[in-house]
């Protein structure tokens, strides 16, 4: 058993659902104060976002005391579109360094790749615990929810990248990457020499369904496609999807997943 005394990290990741006008039922305005609140209550200490356009990271910044964040709109690399962004307390962790790359053929701008329906992007920290020095690297994604080979070729990309970019630094990935446990480009992560599923590493663990819920609360998804990968150099002790709701409505189409991690 792993000692809960150990000095730990709390990750995780949550799609928020883009502010959509289609929404009626399920507004930004009134869902997110609730974002914010689920994030405060859980004192998330890092955490990865998908989906978010500026303005909704600017309202989440401002529903939390102590946080920042990192990275840029998918659609032009400055604040258009959505956001895979990365959220961090000041007080825990200092930003080193900061970048982000597109899942495309072509990763230093713009652009769609191999047959994604949308400009997908990745962004990612190095960053040190203000406390102890550890320096670790995170990276946050949004796989395309349509092109079957552009998401294998961004699992691809993505162990190319962190091995680039990270080097011998423990990382951390995370993100919606829209397939299964049981798909390829799942497989290509979980199977690969640099990553294990955080899932599988947790002593304890709650996951009583999948993590999308398309607004839906009588829905029990089966699949996790919100998944949190890791490098060999972290123990986890929970693991945990998020399945909060108020006024019988969910925060968002997607639950968040929560992991408590230790350094070995």
């Amino acid at each position: 058993m792993i000692s809960i005394n150990a000095q730990s990290y709390r990750i995780a990741t949550y799609n928020l659902r883009n502010d959509n006008a289609g929404d009626v039922l399920d507004p930004w305005k009134v869902r997110g104060p609730v974002v914010a609140d689920l994030i405060r209550f859980y004192d998330f200490d890092i955490f990865g976002t998908q989906e978010g356009l500026f303005h909704q990271l600017e309202d989440i910044k401002n529903g939390l005391v102590g946080y920042d964040y990192i990275g840029v709109g998918r659609d032009d690399g400055d604040k258009k579109g959505e956001y895979s962004a990365i959220f961090y307390k000041t007080d825990k962790f200092r930003l080193i360094e900061k970048g982000n790359f597109w899942l495309a053929e072509k990763t230093e701008k713009p652009n769609k790749g191999w047959d994604a329906a949308c400009i997908r992007i990745c962004s990612w920290g190095k960053f040190e615990e203000i406390s102890t020095g550890k320096t670790f690297f995170m990276f946050n994604i949004h796989y395309d929810h349509i092109g079957g080979i552009a998401q294998m070729e961004s699992s691809m990309l993505m162990i190319e990248k962190v091995r680039a970019i990270a080097g011998d630094f423990p990382a951390i990935l995370t993100g919606d990457f829209n397939v299964n446990e049981n798909s390829k480009s799942y497989s290509l992560l979980k199977d690969s020499d640099l990553f294990e599923d955080a899932y599988d590493l947790a002593s304890i663990r709650f996951a009583p369904n999948g993590t999308f819920n398309g607004f839906d609360v009588a829905s029990k998804p089966e699949g996790r496609i919100d998944h949190i990968f890791l490098t060999s150099e972290f123990n986890v002790s929970r693991y945990g999807i998020l399945t909060n709701i108020y006024n019988g409505r969910c925060p968002s189409d997607h639950f968040p997943v929560m992991v408590d991690v230790l350094f070995k």
